[in-house]
């Protein structure tokens, strides 16, 4: 009997079109993952922010023509990996399911498409390499609230220095360096998203990830190319994690040096990309003389990439029931309490 394995991919969501801009960002606000308040002032304060930002937010998604590519892109990974899957998985009926945290197709329904496929597996698959309590783990959270179908589930809680995706990151800014005449004049920055340093204060093993993703990938570039790691989208009052991608490219601009721009931990084409880093980036690095300003793509549907995910599915099945394990081996020190792969927890 041909088994059936479901892989949930996670990721953010982005709305569809201008109408769903507002509802998008009051489902961001409102996770008590992104604002820690109680509940009383968190669904005030989310519908308050979504008014506010609606109209800014708005012009940015306008760039891409009104909506946010995300789930189409993820859909071309989620057919990719099934591609791959069919051919290391003979036998097994391997299908992929799509679970965005803050629009279309949202976890709930996610949740009941898996529970008709009734499988006998199902191994959760968070599209965030380092592992983040505001991202991967508010993903889990919604997850484990909603799923009531059949299946043994495993997780992939986070796979920072996996094999693939260290070596589509590498390949891809080779061919960027290379396809602009390899400057030397040059400064690559592994651009992330930021947090809150209080949220890495409490244990979480973000920032940690993602050094250790940039400094494995650079083991795979040439000497020549200096690195350093940054924090991008920056907002409100609360000190954040750095250095700021602005400020680096300020510096290199003040050195006379160019920046080559790659996204470390998003595996996937949408604003943060697409405007943040193509446009407002872009400007900033010819208003303060950083030039040239190369921008790496994000992974997409990268083979190195994908057969990556294939291999972490692979060794995801088959293990105990409810099991969190990292995709490379992974364990932080039993310090980072957030971490459902650090020492000490199972796996």
């Amino acid at each position: 009997m041909t088994q059936k394995l479901a892989v949930v991919l996670f990721n953010l969501g982005g709305p569809d079109g201008p109408d769903a801009v507002r509802p998008f960002l009051f489902n961001l606000f409102r996770d008590p993952a992104i604002i820690g308040a109680p509940a009383l002032i968190r669904y005030p304060l989310a519908a308050l922010i979504s008014t506010t930002r609606e109209k800014s937010a708005k012009a940015n998604y306008a760039i891409m023509g009104g909506g946010s590519p995300l789930l189409p892109e993820t859909e071309k990974q989620a057919r990719a990996l099934e591609a791959a899957l069919a051919l290391a998985m003979p036998g097994v009926e391997a299908k992929c399911f799509i679970a965005m945290r803050y629009w279309h197709p949202l976890t709930d329904e996610t949740a009941r498409q898996v529970a008709a496929f009734a499988p006998d597996q199902v191994v959760l698959l968070p599209l965030y390499p380092q592992f983040s309590t505001t991202t991967t783990g508010s993903s889990l959270k919604a997850w484990k609230k909603t799923y009531k179908g059949s299946g043994v589930q495993t997780t992939v809680g986070c796979y920072p220095t996996e094999g693939g995706l260290i070596e589509a990151h590498a390949r891809m800014i080779r061919e960027s360096w290379e396809k602009a005449g390899s400057p030397t004049n040059i400064r690559l920055l592994f651009s992330a998203h930021g947090l809150p340093e209080k949220v890495i204060l409490a244990g979480d093993p973000y920032q940690k990830q993602v050094e250790a993703t940039a400094a494995a990938v650079a083991a795979h570039l040439p000497p020549q190319i200096e690195w350093t790691v940054c924090y991008q989208s920056r907002v409100g009052p609360l000190k954040w994690i750095g250095p700021s991608t602005d400020d680096e490219i300020r510096r290199a601009g003040g050195e006379d040096k160019g920046v080559m721009i790659t996204p470390i931990a998003f595996v996937s084409e949408h604003v943060e990309t697409l405007v943040e880093l193509d446009h407002e980036y872009a400007e900033l690095a010819e208003e303060v003389g950083a030039a040239p300003y190369l921008r790496v793509s994000a992974l997409g549907t990268a083979p190195e990439f994908i057969d990556g995910l294939a291999k972490a599915v692979r060794d995801s099945v088959g293990k105990a029931p409810g099991t969190v394990s990292s995709a490379c081996g992974w364990r932080c020190g039993a310090d980072w309490s957030k971490c459902p792969c650090r020492e000490g927890a199972s796996a």
